[in-house]
């Protein structure tokens, strides 16, 4: 027999890792090209993996993922979308971290997170649960056999959610105002507009929730609004043009369907969106709103005022609000507290034996957390971060599975510290001992 060559073997391990499933397996394996015909027109719930092939935790998962399909096959379908070479399909669902797991139940177009444990057992407690839900709402008339409305294209998006522009609201919408927006300039008797039609639908729809109505999809009937249509030169149909307030336009070069215009949508957003806002941890409500809207709450714990006076703890602040505007595309939020401030909060992150400064990462809706074990700096944050960010690094379920007592405290008013101030005594009054001798004083 002939040995493998290198450049032989080298491929075979590297097939060997990639090939997470494979058509024996009950998962199914999904990709852009039939995740519409399979999931979003499904009148089945589907439990969808979203991996990337160099996570090690998504390694661990395939064997659980595989026994989940096999037992659930015929009542709930199971997917998996390889998310490192299909990210358009990744950044139409907000994926940020691997594995991710969504449940496509009633609304396929607004799928849930899968909250449960990773074992198979626990997968299919989740689905099963997921299911009768599901059942429960159609009993109830709450929810359709797919998900789909009236007033929905045929590709799960709402064509209300794509704003009609005309010639006399276009500079008032578009021009004048703060959003980001993407416009598109069609023709009704146009088969390249037809088609992507649905896909702009199902994207305006995406994009607005996740960018909080920051970013807009617009479109005008050229054939009709001809006075902005020849102001900008349009020619041929369908033409996508991206509008930034006191910026020229610039031609949209991305694809055409959904999951490519919601990532380029997503990214403008980002490209323009403010770094988030350093909040200080004053009392369980600011917690909560910095944290659930947020895949991941990053919580400093910095150094008592005494010990580092106002220009210590602004430096260590100032790092912090670096990171924050480096990673600002991840949306996390970003929390401080003074230690010894939320003495629960530091137990349940462990981290009194770490000295401070310290910080933690908190995923919120899985209670899991990870600690910065390196220094507290940019370069030190920086590689916490990209860890975390492409689903490495050490985790632990927080303490007791919920979140800790949160304290109301005062704001700090940024200035240095006090000592408490010792009280005088007189003791003028005081009758000294008379055989205490006066000379030692």
């Amino acid at each position: 027999m002939r040995p493998l060559s290198l450049g032989v073997l080298c491929c075979s391990l590297l097939l060997s890792v990639q090939a997470f499933y494979s058509s024996s397996d009950d998962v199914v394996e999904l990709t852009p090209s039939n995740f519409n015909k399979e999931v979003i027109q499904s009148d089945s719930l589907w439990l969808v993996e979203f991996y990337a092939p160099w996570c090690g935790h998504c390694q661990s998962l395939t064997a659980d993922w595989k026994k989940a399909a096999t037992a659930l096959k015929g009542i709930v379908k199971v997917g998996a979308v390889d998310a490192d070479q299909h990210k358009s399909l990744g950044g139409q669902y907000g994926v940020r971290g691997f594995p991710t797991i969504k449940i496509f139940g009633a609304n396929k177009n607004k799928p849930d997170d899968y909250q449960g444990g990773r074992s198979g057992q626990a997968i299919v407690d989740g689905a099963m649960s997921a299911l009768r839900s599901l059942v429960k709402d159609r009993m109830s008339g709450k929810a359709g056999s797919s998900g789909y409305s009236k007033q929905q294209g045929g590709g799960g998006g709402s064509k209300q959610d794509v704003v009609e522009l005309t010639d006399d609201n276009f500079d008032k919408l578009v021009l004048e105002g703060d959003d980001v927006w993407l416009v598109e300039f069609f023709a009704p008797w146009c088969g390249h507009c037809k088609n992507l039609e649905p896909e702009w639908a199902a994207a305006a729809s995406a994009v607005r929730e996740q960018t909080k109505g920051k970013v807009r999809l617009g479109a005008v009937d050229a054939t009709v609004h001809q006075a902005v249509s020849g102001r900008y030169g349009i020619r041929g149909f369908p033409t996508i043009k991206i509008f930034r307030k006191g910026e020229e336009p610039e031609d949209y070069q991305g694809g055409r369907s959904r999951g490519d215009i919601i990532e380029r949508a997503l990214d403008l957003f980002s490209d323009n969106a403010s770094p988030p806002e350093l909040v200080e941890i004053l009392g369980e409500d600011s917690l909560k709103k910095t944290c659930e809207d947020s895949q991941l709450c990053i919580i400093g714990v910095l150094p008592h005022i005494l010990d580092t006076g106002a220009a210590g703890r602004k430096g260590y602040m100032e790092v912090m609000m670096k990171m924050a505007e480096k990673y600002k595309k991840k949306m996390w939020g970003w929390l401080w507290t003074e230690a010894g401030a939320q003495m629960e909060l530091e137990s349940s992150l462990g981290i009194g034996g770490f000295g401070y400064p310290a910080m933690a990462a908190i995923n919120t809706r899985k209670m899991k957390f990870a600690l910065l074990r390196g220094s507290f700096s940019e370069t030190g944050i920086h590689e916490f971060l990209r860890e975390l960010s492409v689903g490495r690094g050490s985790t632990a379920t927080l303490g007791g599975g919920n979140m800790p007592k949160i304290h109301s405290v005062e704001p700090w008013d940024g200035k240095d510290g006090q000592l408490p101030v010792e009280e005088d005594y007189d003791l003028s009054d005081v009758d000294l001992d008379d055989d205490f001798d006066k000379d030692e004083l």
